[in-house]
Formats: C-alpha cells, sequence, structure tokens
C-alpha cells in the first residue's frame, strides 16, 4: 500500500505544475542532442548541464535531469544506427545490428525500434524500480559488518575466478601487462 501511497504522490506533485512537464520534455531534447555526440555520455551531459538547473525548484531540477539522463541514453542509438559509432556503452549492441539494418535501406525502422525498445525498457525498469525499492531499502538499511565483508569476498572471488593465470597472483591483484 505504501508503493502505492508514493506513486500517487508522485504523479500529484508532477502533474499540479506544469513547468514539471515543461522542464521534462526540455531535459529530454537537450539529452537527445548530447547522446547523439559520441562520447558524451548521459553522466557527462548531466554533469555539465546540472548547472541550468540552479534557478528551479528540486522537483524540477531532478525532473529535467532524469530527462536528460534518458534522452541521451536513447540519443546515442542513433549513431550507433546510422554511422556505427556507439555514443556510450548501452549501444554497442544496437551497433551492431542497427547500422546491419542501414545498410539494407531500413534506417527509418531501426531508428523506430530503438525508440520503442528504449520506451518500453524505460517503463519497465521503472515499474520494477519502484515495488523493489522499498524492500530493498529495507535490506540495505540492515546490512552490517558481516553482510560487508561477505560482499567483499565475493568480490575477490569473483575477482580471481575471471582472472588470468595464477589464482594467487589474481587474488593479489597484481597486474602484469
Amino acid at each position: 500500500m505504501e508503493i502505492f501511497e508514493g506513486l500517487l504522490f508522485g504523479f500529484k506533485s508532477i502533474l499540479g505544475d506544469p513547468y514539471n512537464l515543461f522542464y521534462c520534455f526540455v531535459g529530454v531534447l537537450i539529452g537527445t542532442l548530447v547522446g547523439v555526440l559520441p562520447g558524451l555520455g548521459p553522466v557527462g551531459a548531466m554533469g555539465i548541464l546540472i548547472p541550468f538547473t540552479f534557478n528551479t525548484t528540486a522537483l524540477q531540477s531532478i525532473v529535467m535531469l532524469a530527462g536528460i539522463y534518458y534522452g541521451a541514453m536513447y540519443g546515442g542509438s542513433t549513431t550507433s544506427i546510422l554511422v556505427r559509432i556507439p555514443g556510450e556503452a548501452a549501444s554497442v549492441i544496437t551497433c551492431m545490428d542497427g547500422y546491419q539494418m542501414a545498410l539494407q535501406g531500413r534506417a527509418g525502422p531501426a531508428l523506430g525500434i530503438a525508440a520503442i525498445g528504449s520506451f518500453i525498457a524505460g517503463t519497465l525498469a521503472i515499474i520494477a524500480l519502484t515495488l523493489v525499492s522499498i524492500p530493498l531499502a529495507n535490506a540495505a538499511l540492515r546490512f552490517g559488518p558481516p553482510e560487508y565483508f561477505a560482499l567483499v569476498c565475493a568480490g575477490l572471488f569473483t575477482f580471481a575466478y575471471v582472472g588470468q593465470g595464477s589464482t594467487y597472483k589474481a587474488l593479489m591483484m597484481r597486474y602484469r601487462p
């Protein structure tokens, strides 16, 4: 029940002021334009554009920065499909399949598939995050020294398993070119 109350409060906050939707639109537009630039990903775009949010409310700033993030994540697929240059790491697979469609003269459908897929994946991720956030936060608050030690050990064992050569050297994290 707490999740639905939070969702209702969020929609009430966003839809209560029309400027919030305007800032979301501006953020997505700027993020999409920045996402087309190869090498400048969503985090870089948000970092560069933070000063534009100084004269707004906290809610408008967060909405605009979220719009910049989602727009930049989608904008990276444009260069991946058209010129085979991924804008960020998330666009590498789009680069492989989308560029092949563009070579066959189907760049429009490839861009449409990327846009629809980005919308569906973003929506499902937000729904999943909404449903999992409260139990995950409660579990994180119960973390203590034994759990942190177990996480460190799991990380070291994973690193040793992935490392090549001697397991001892991998555990000592020694790099040898």
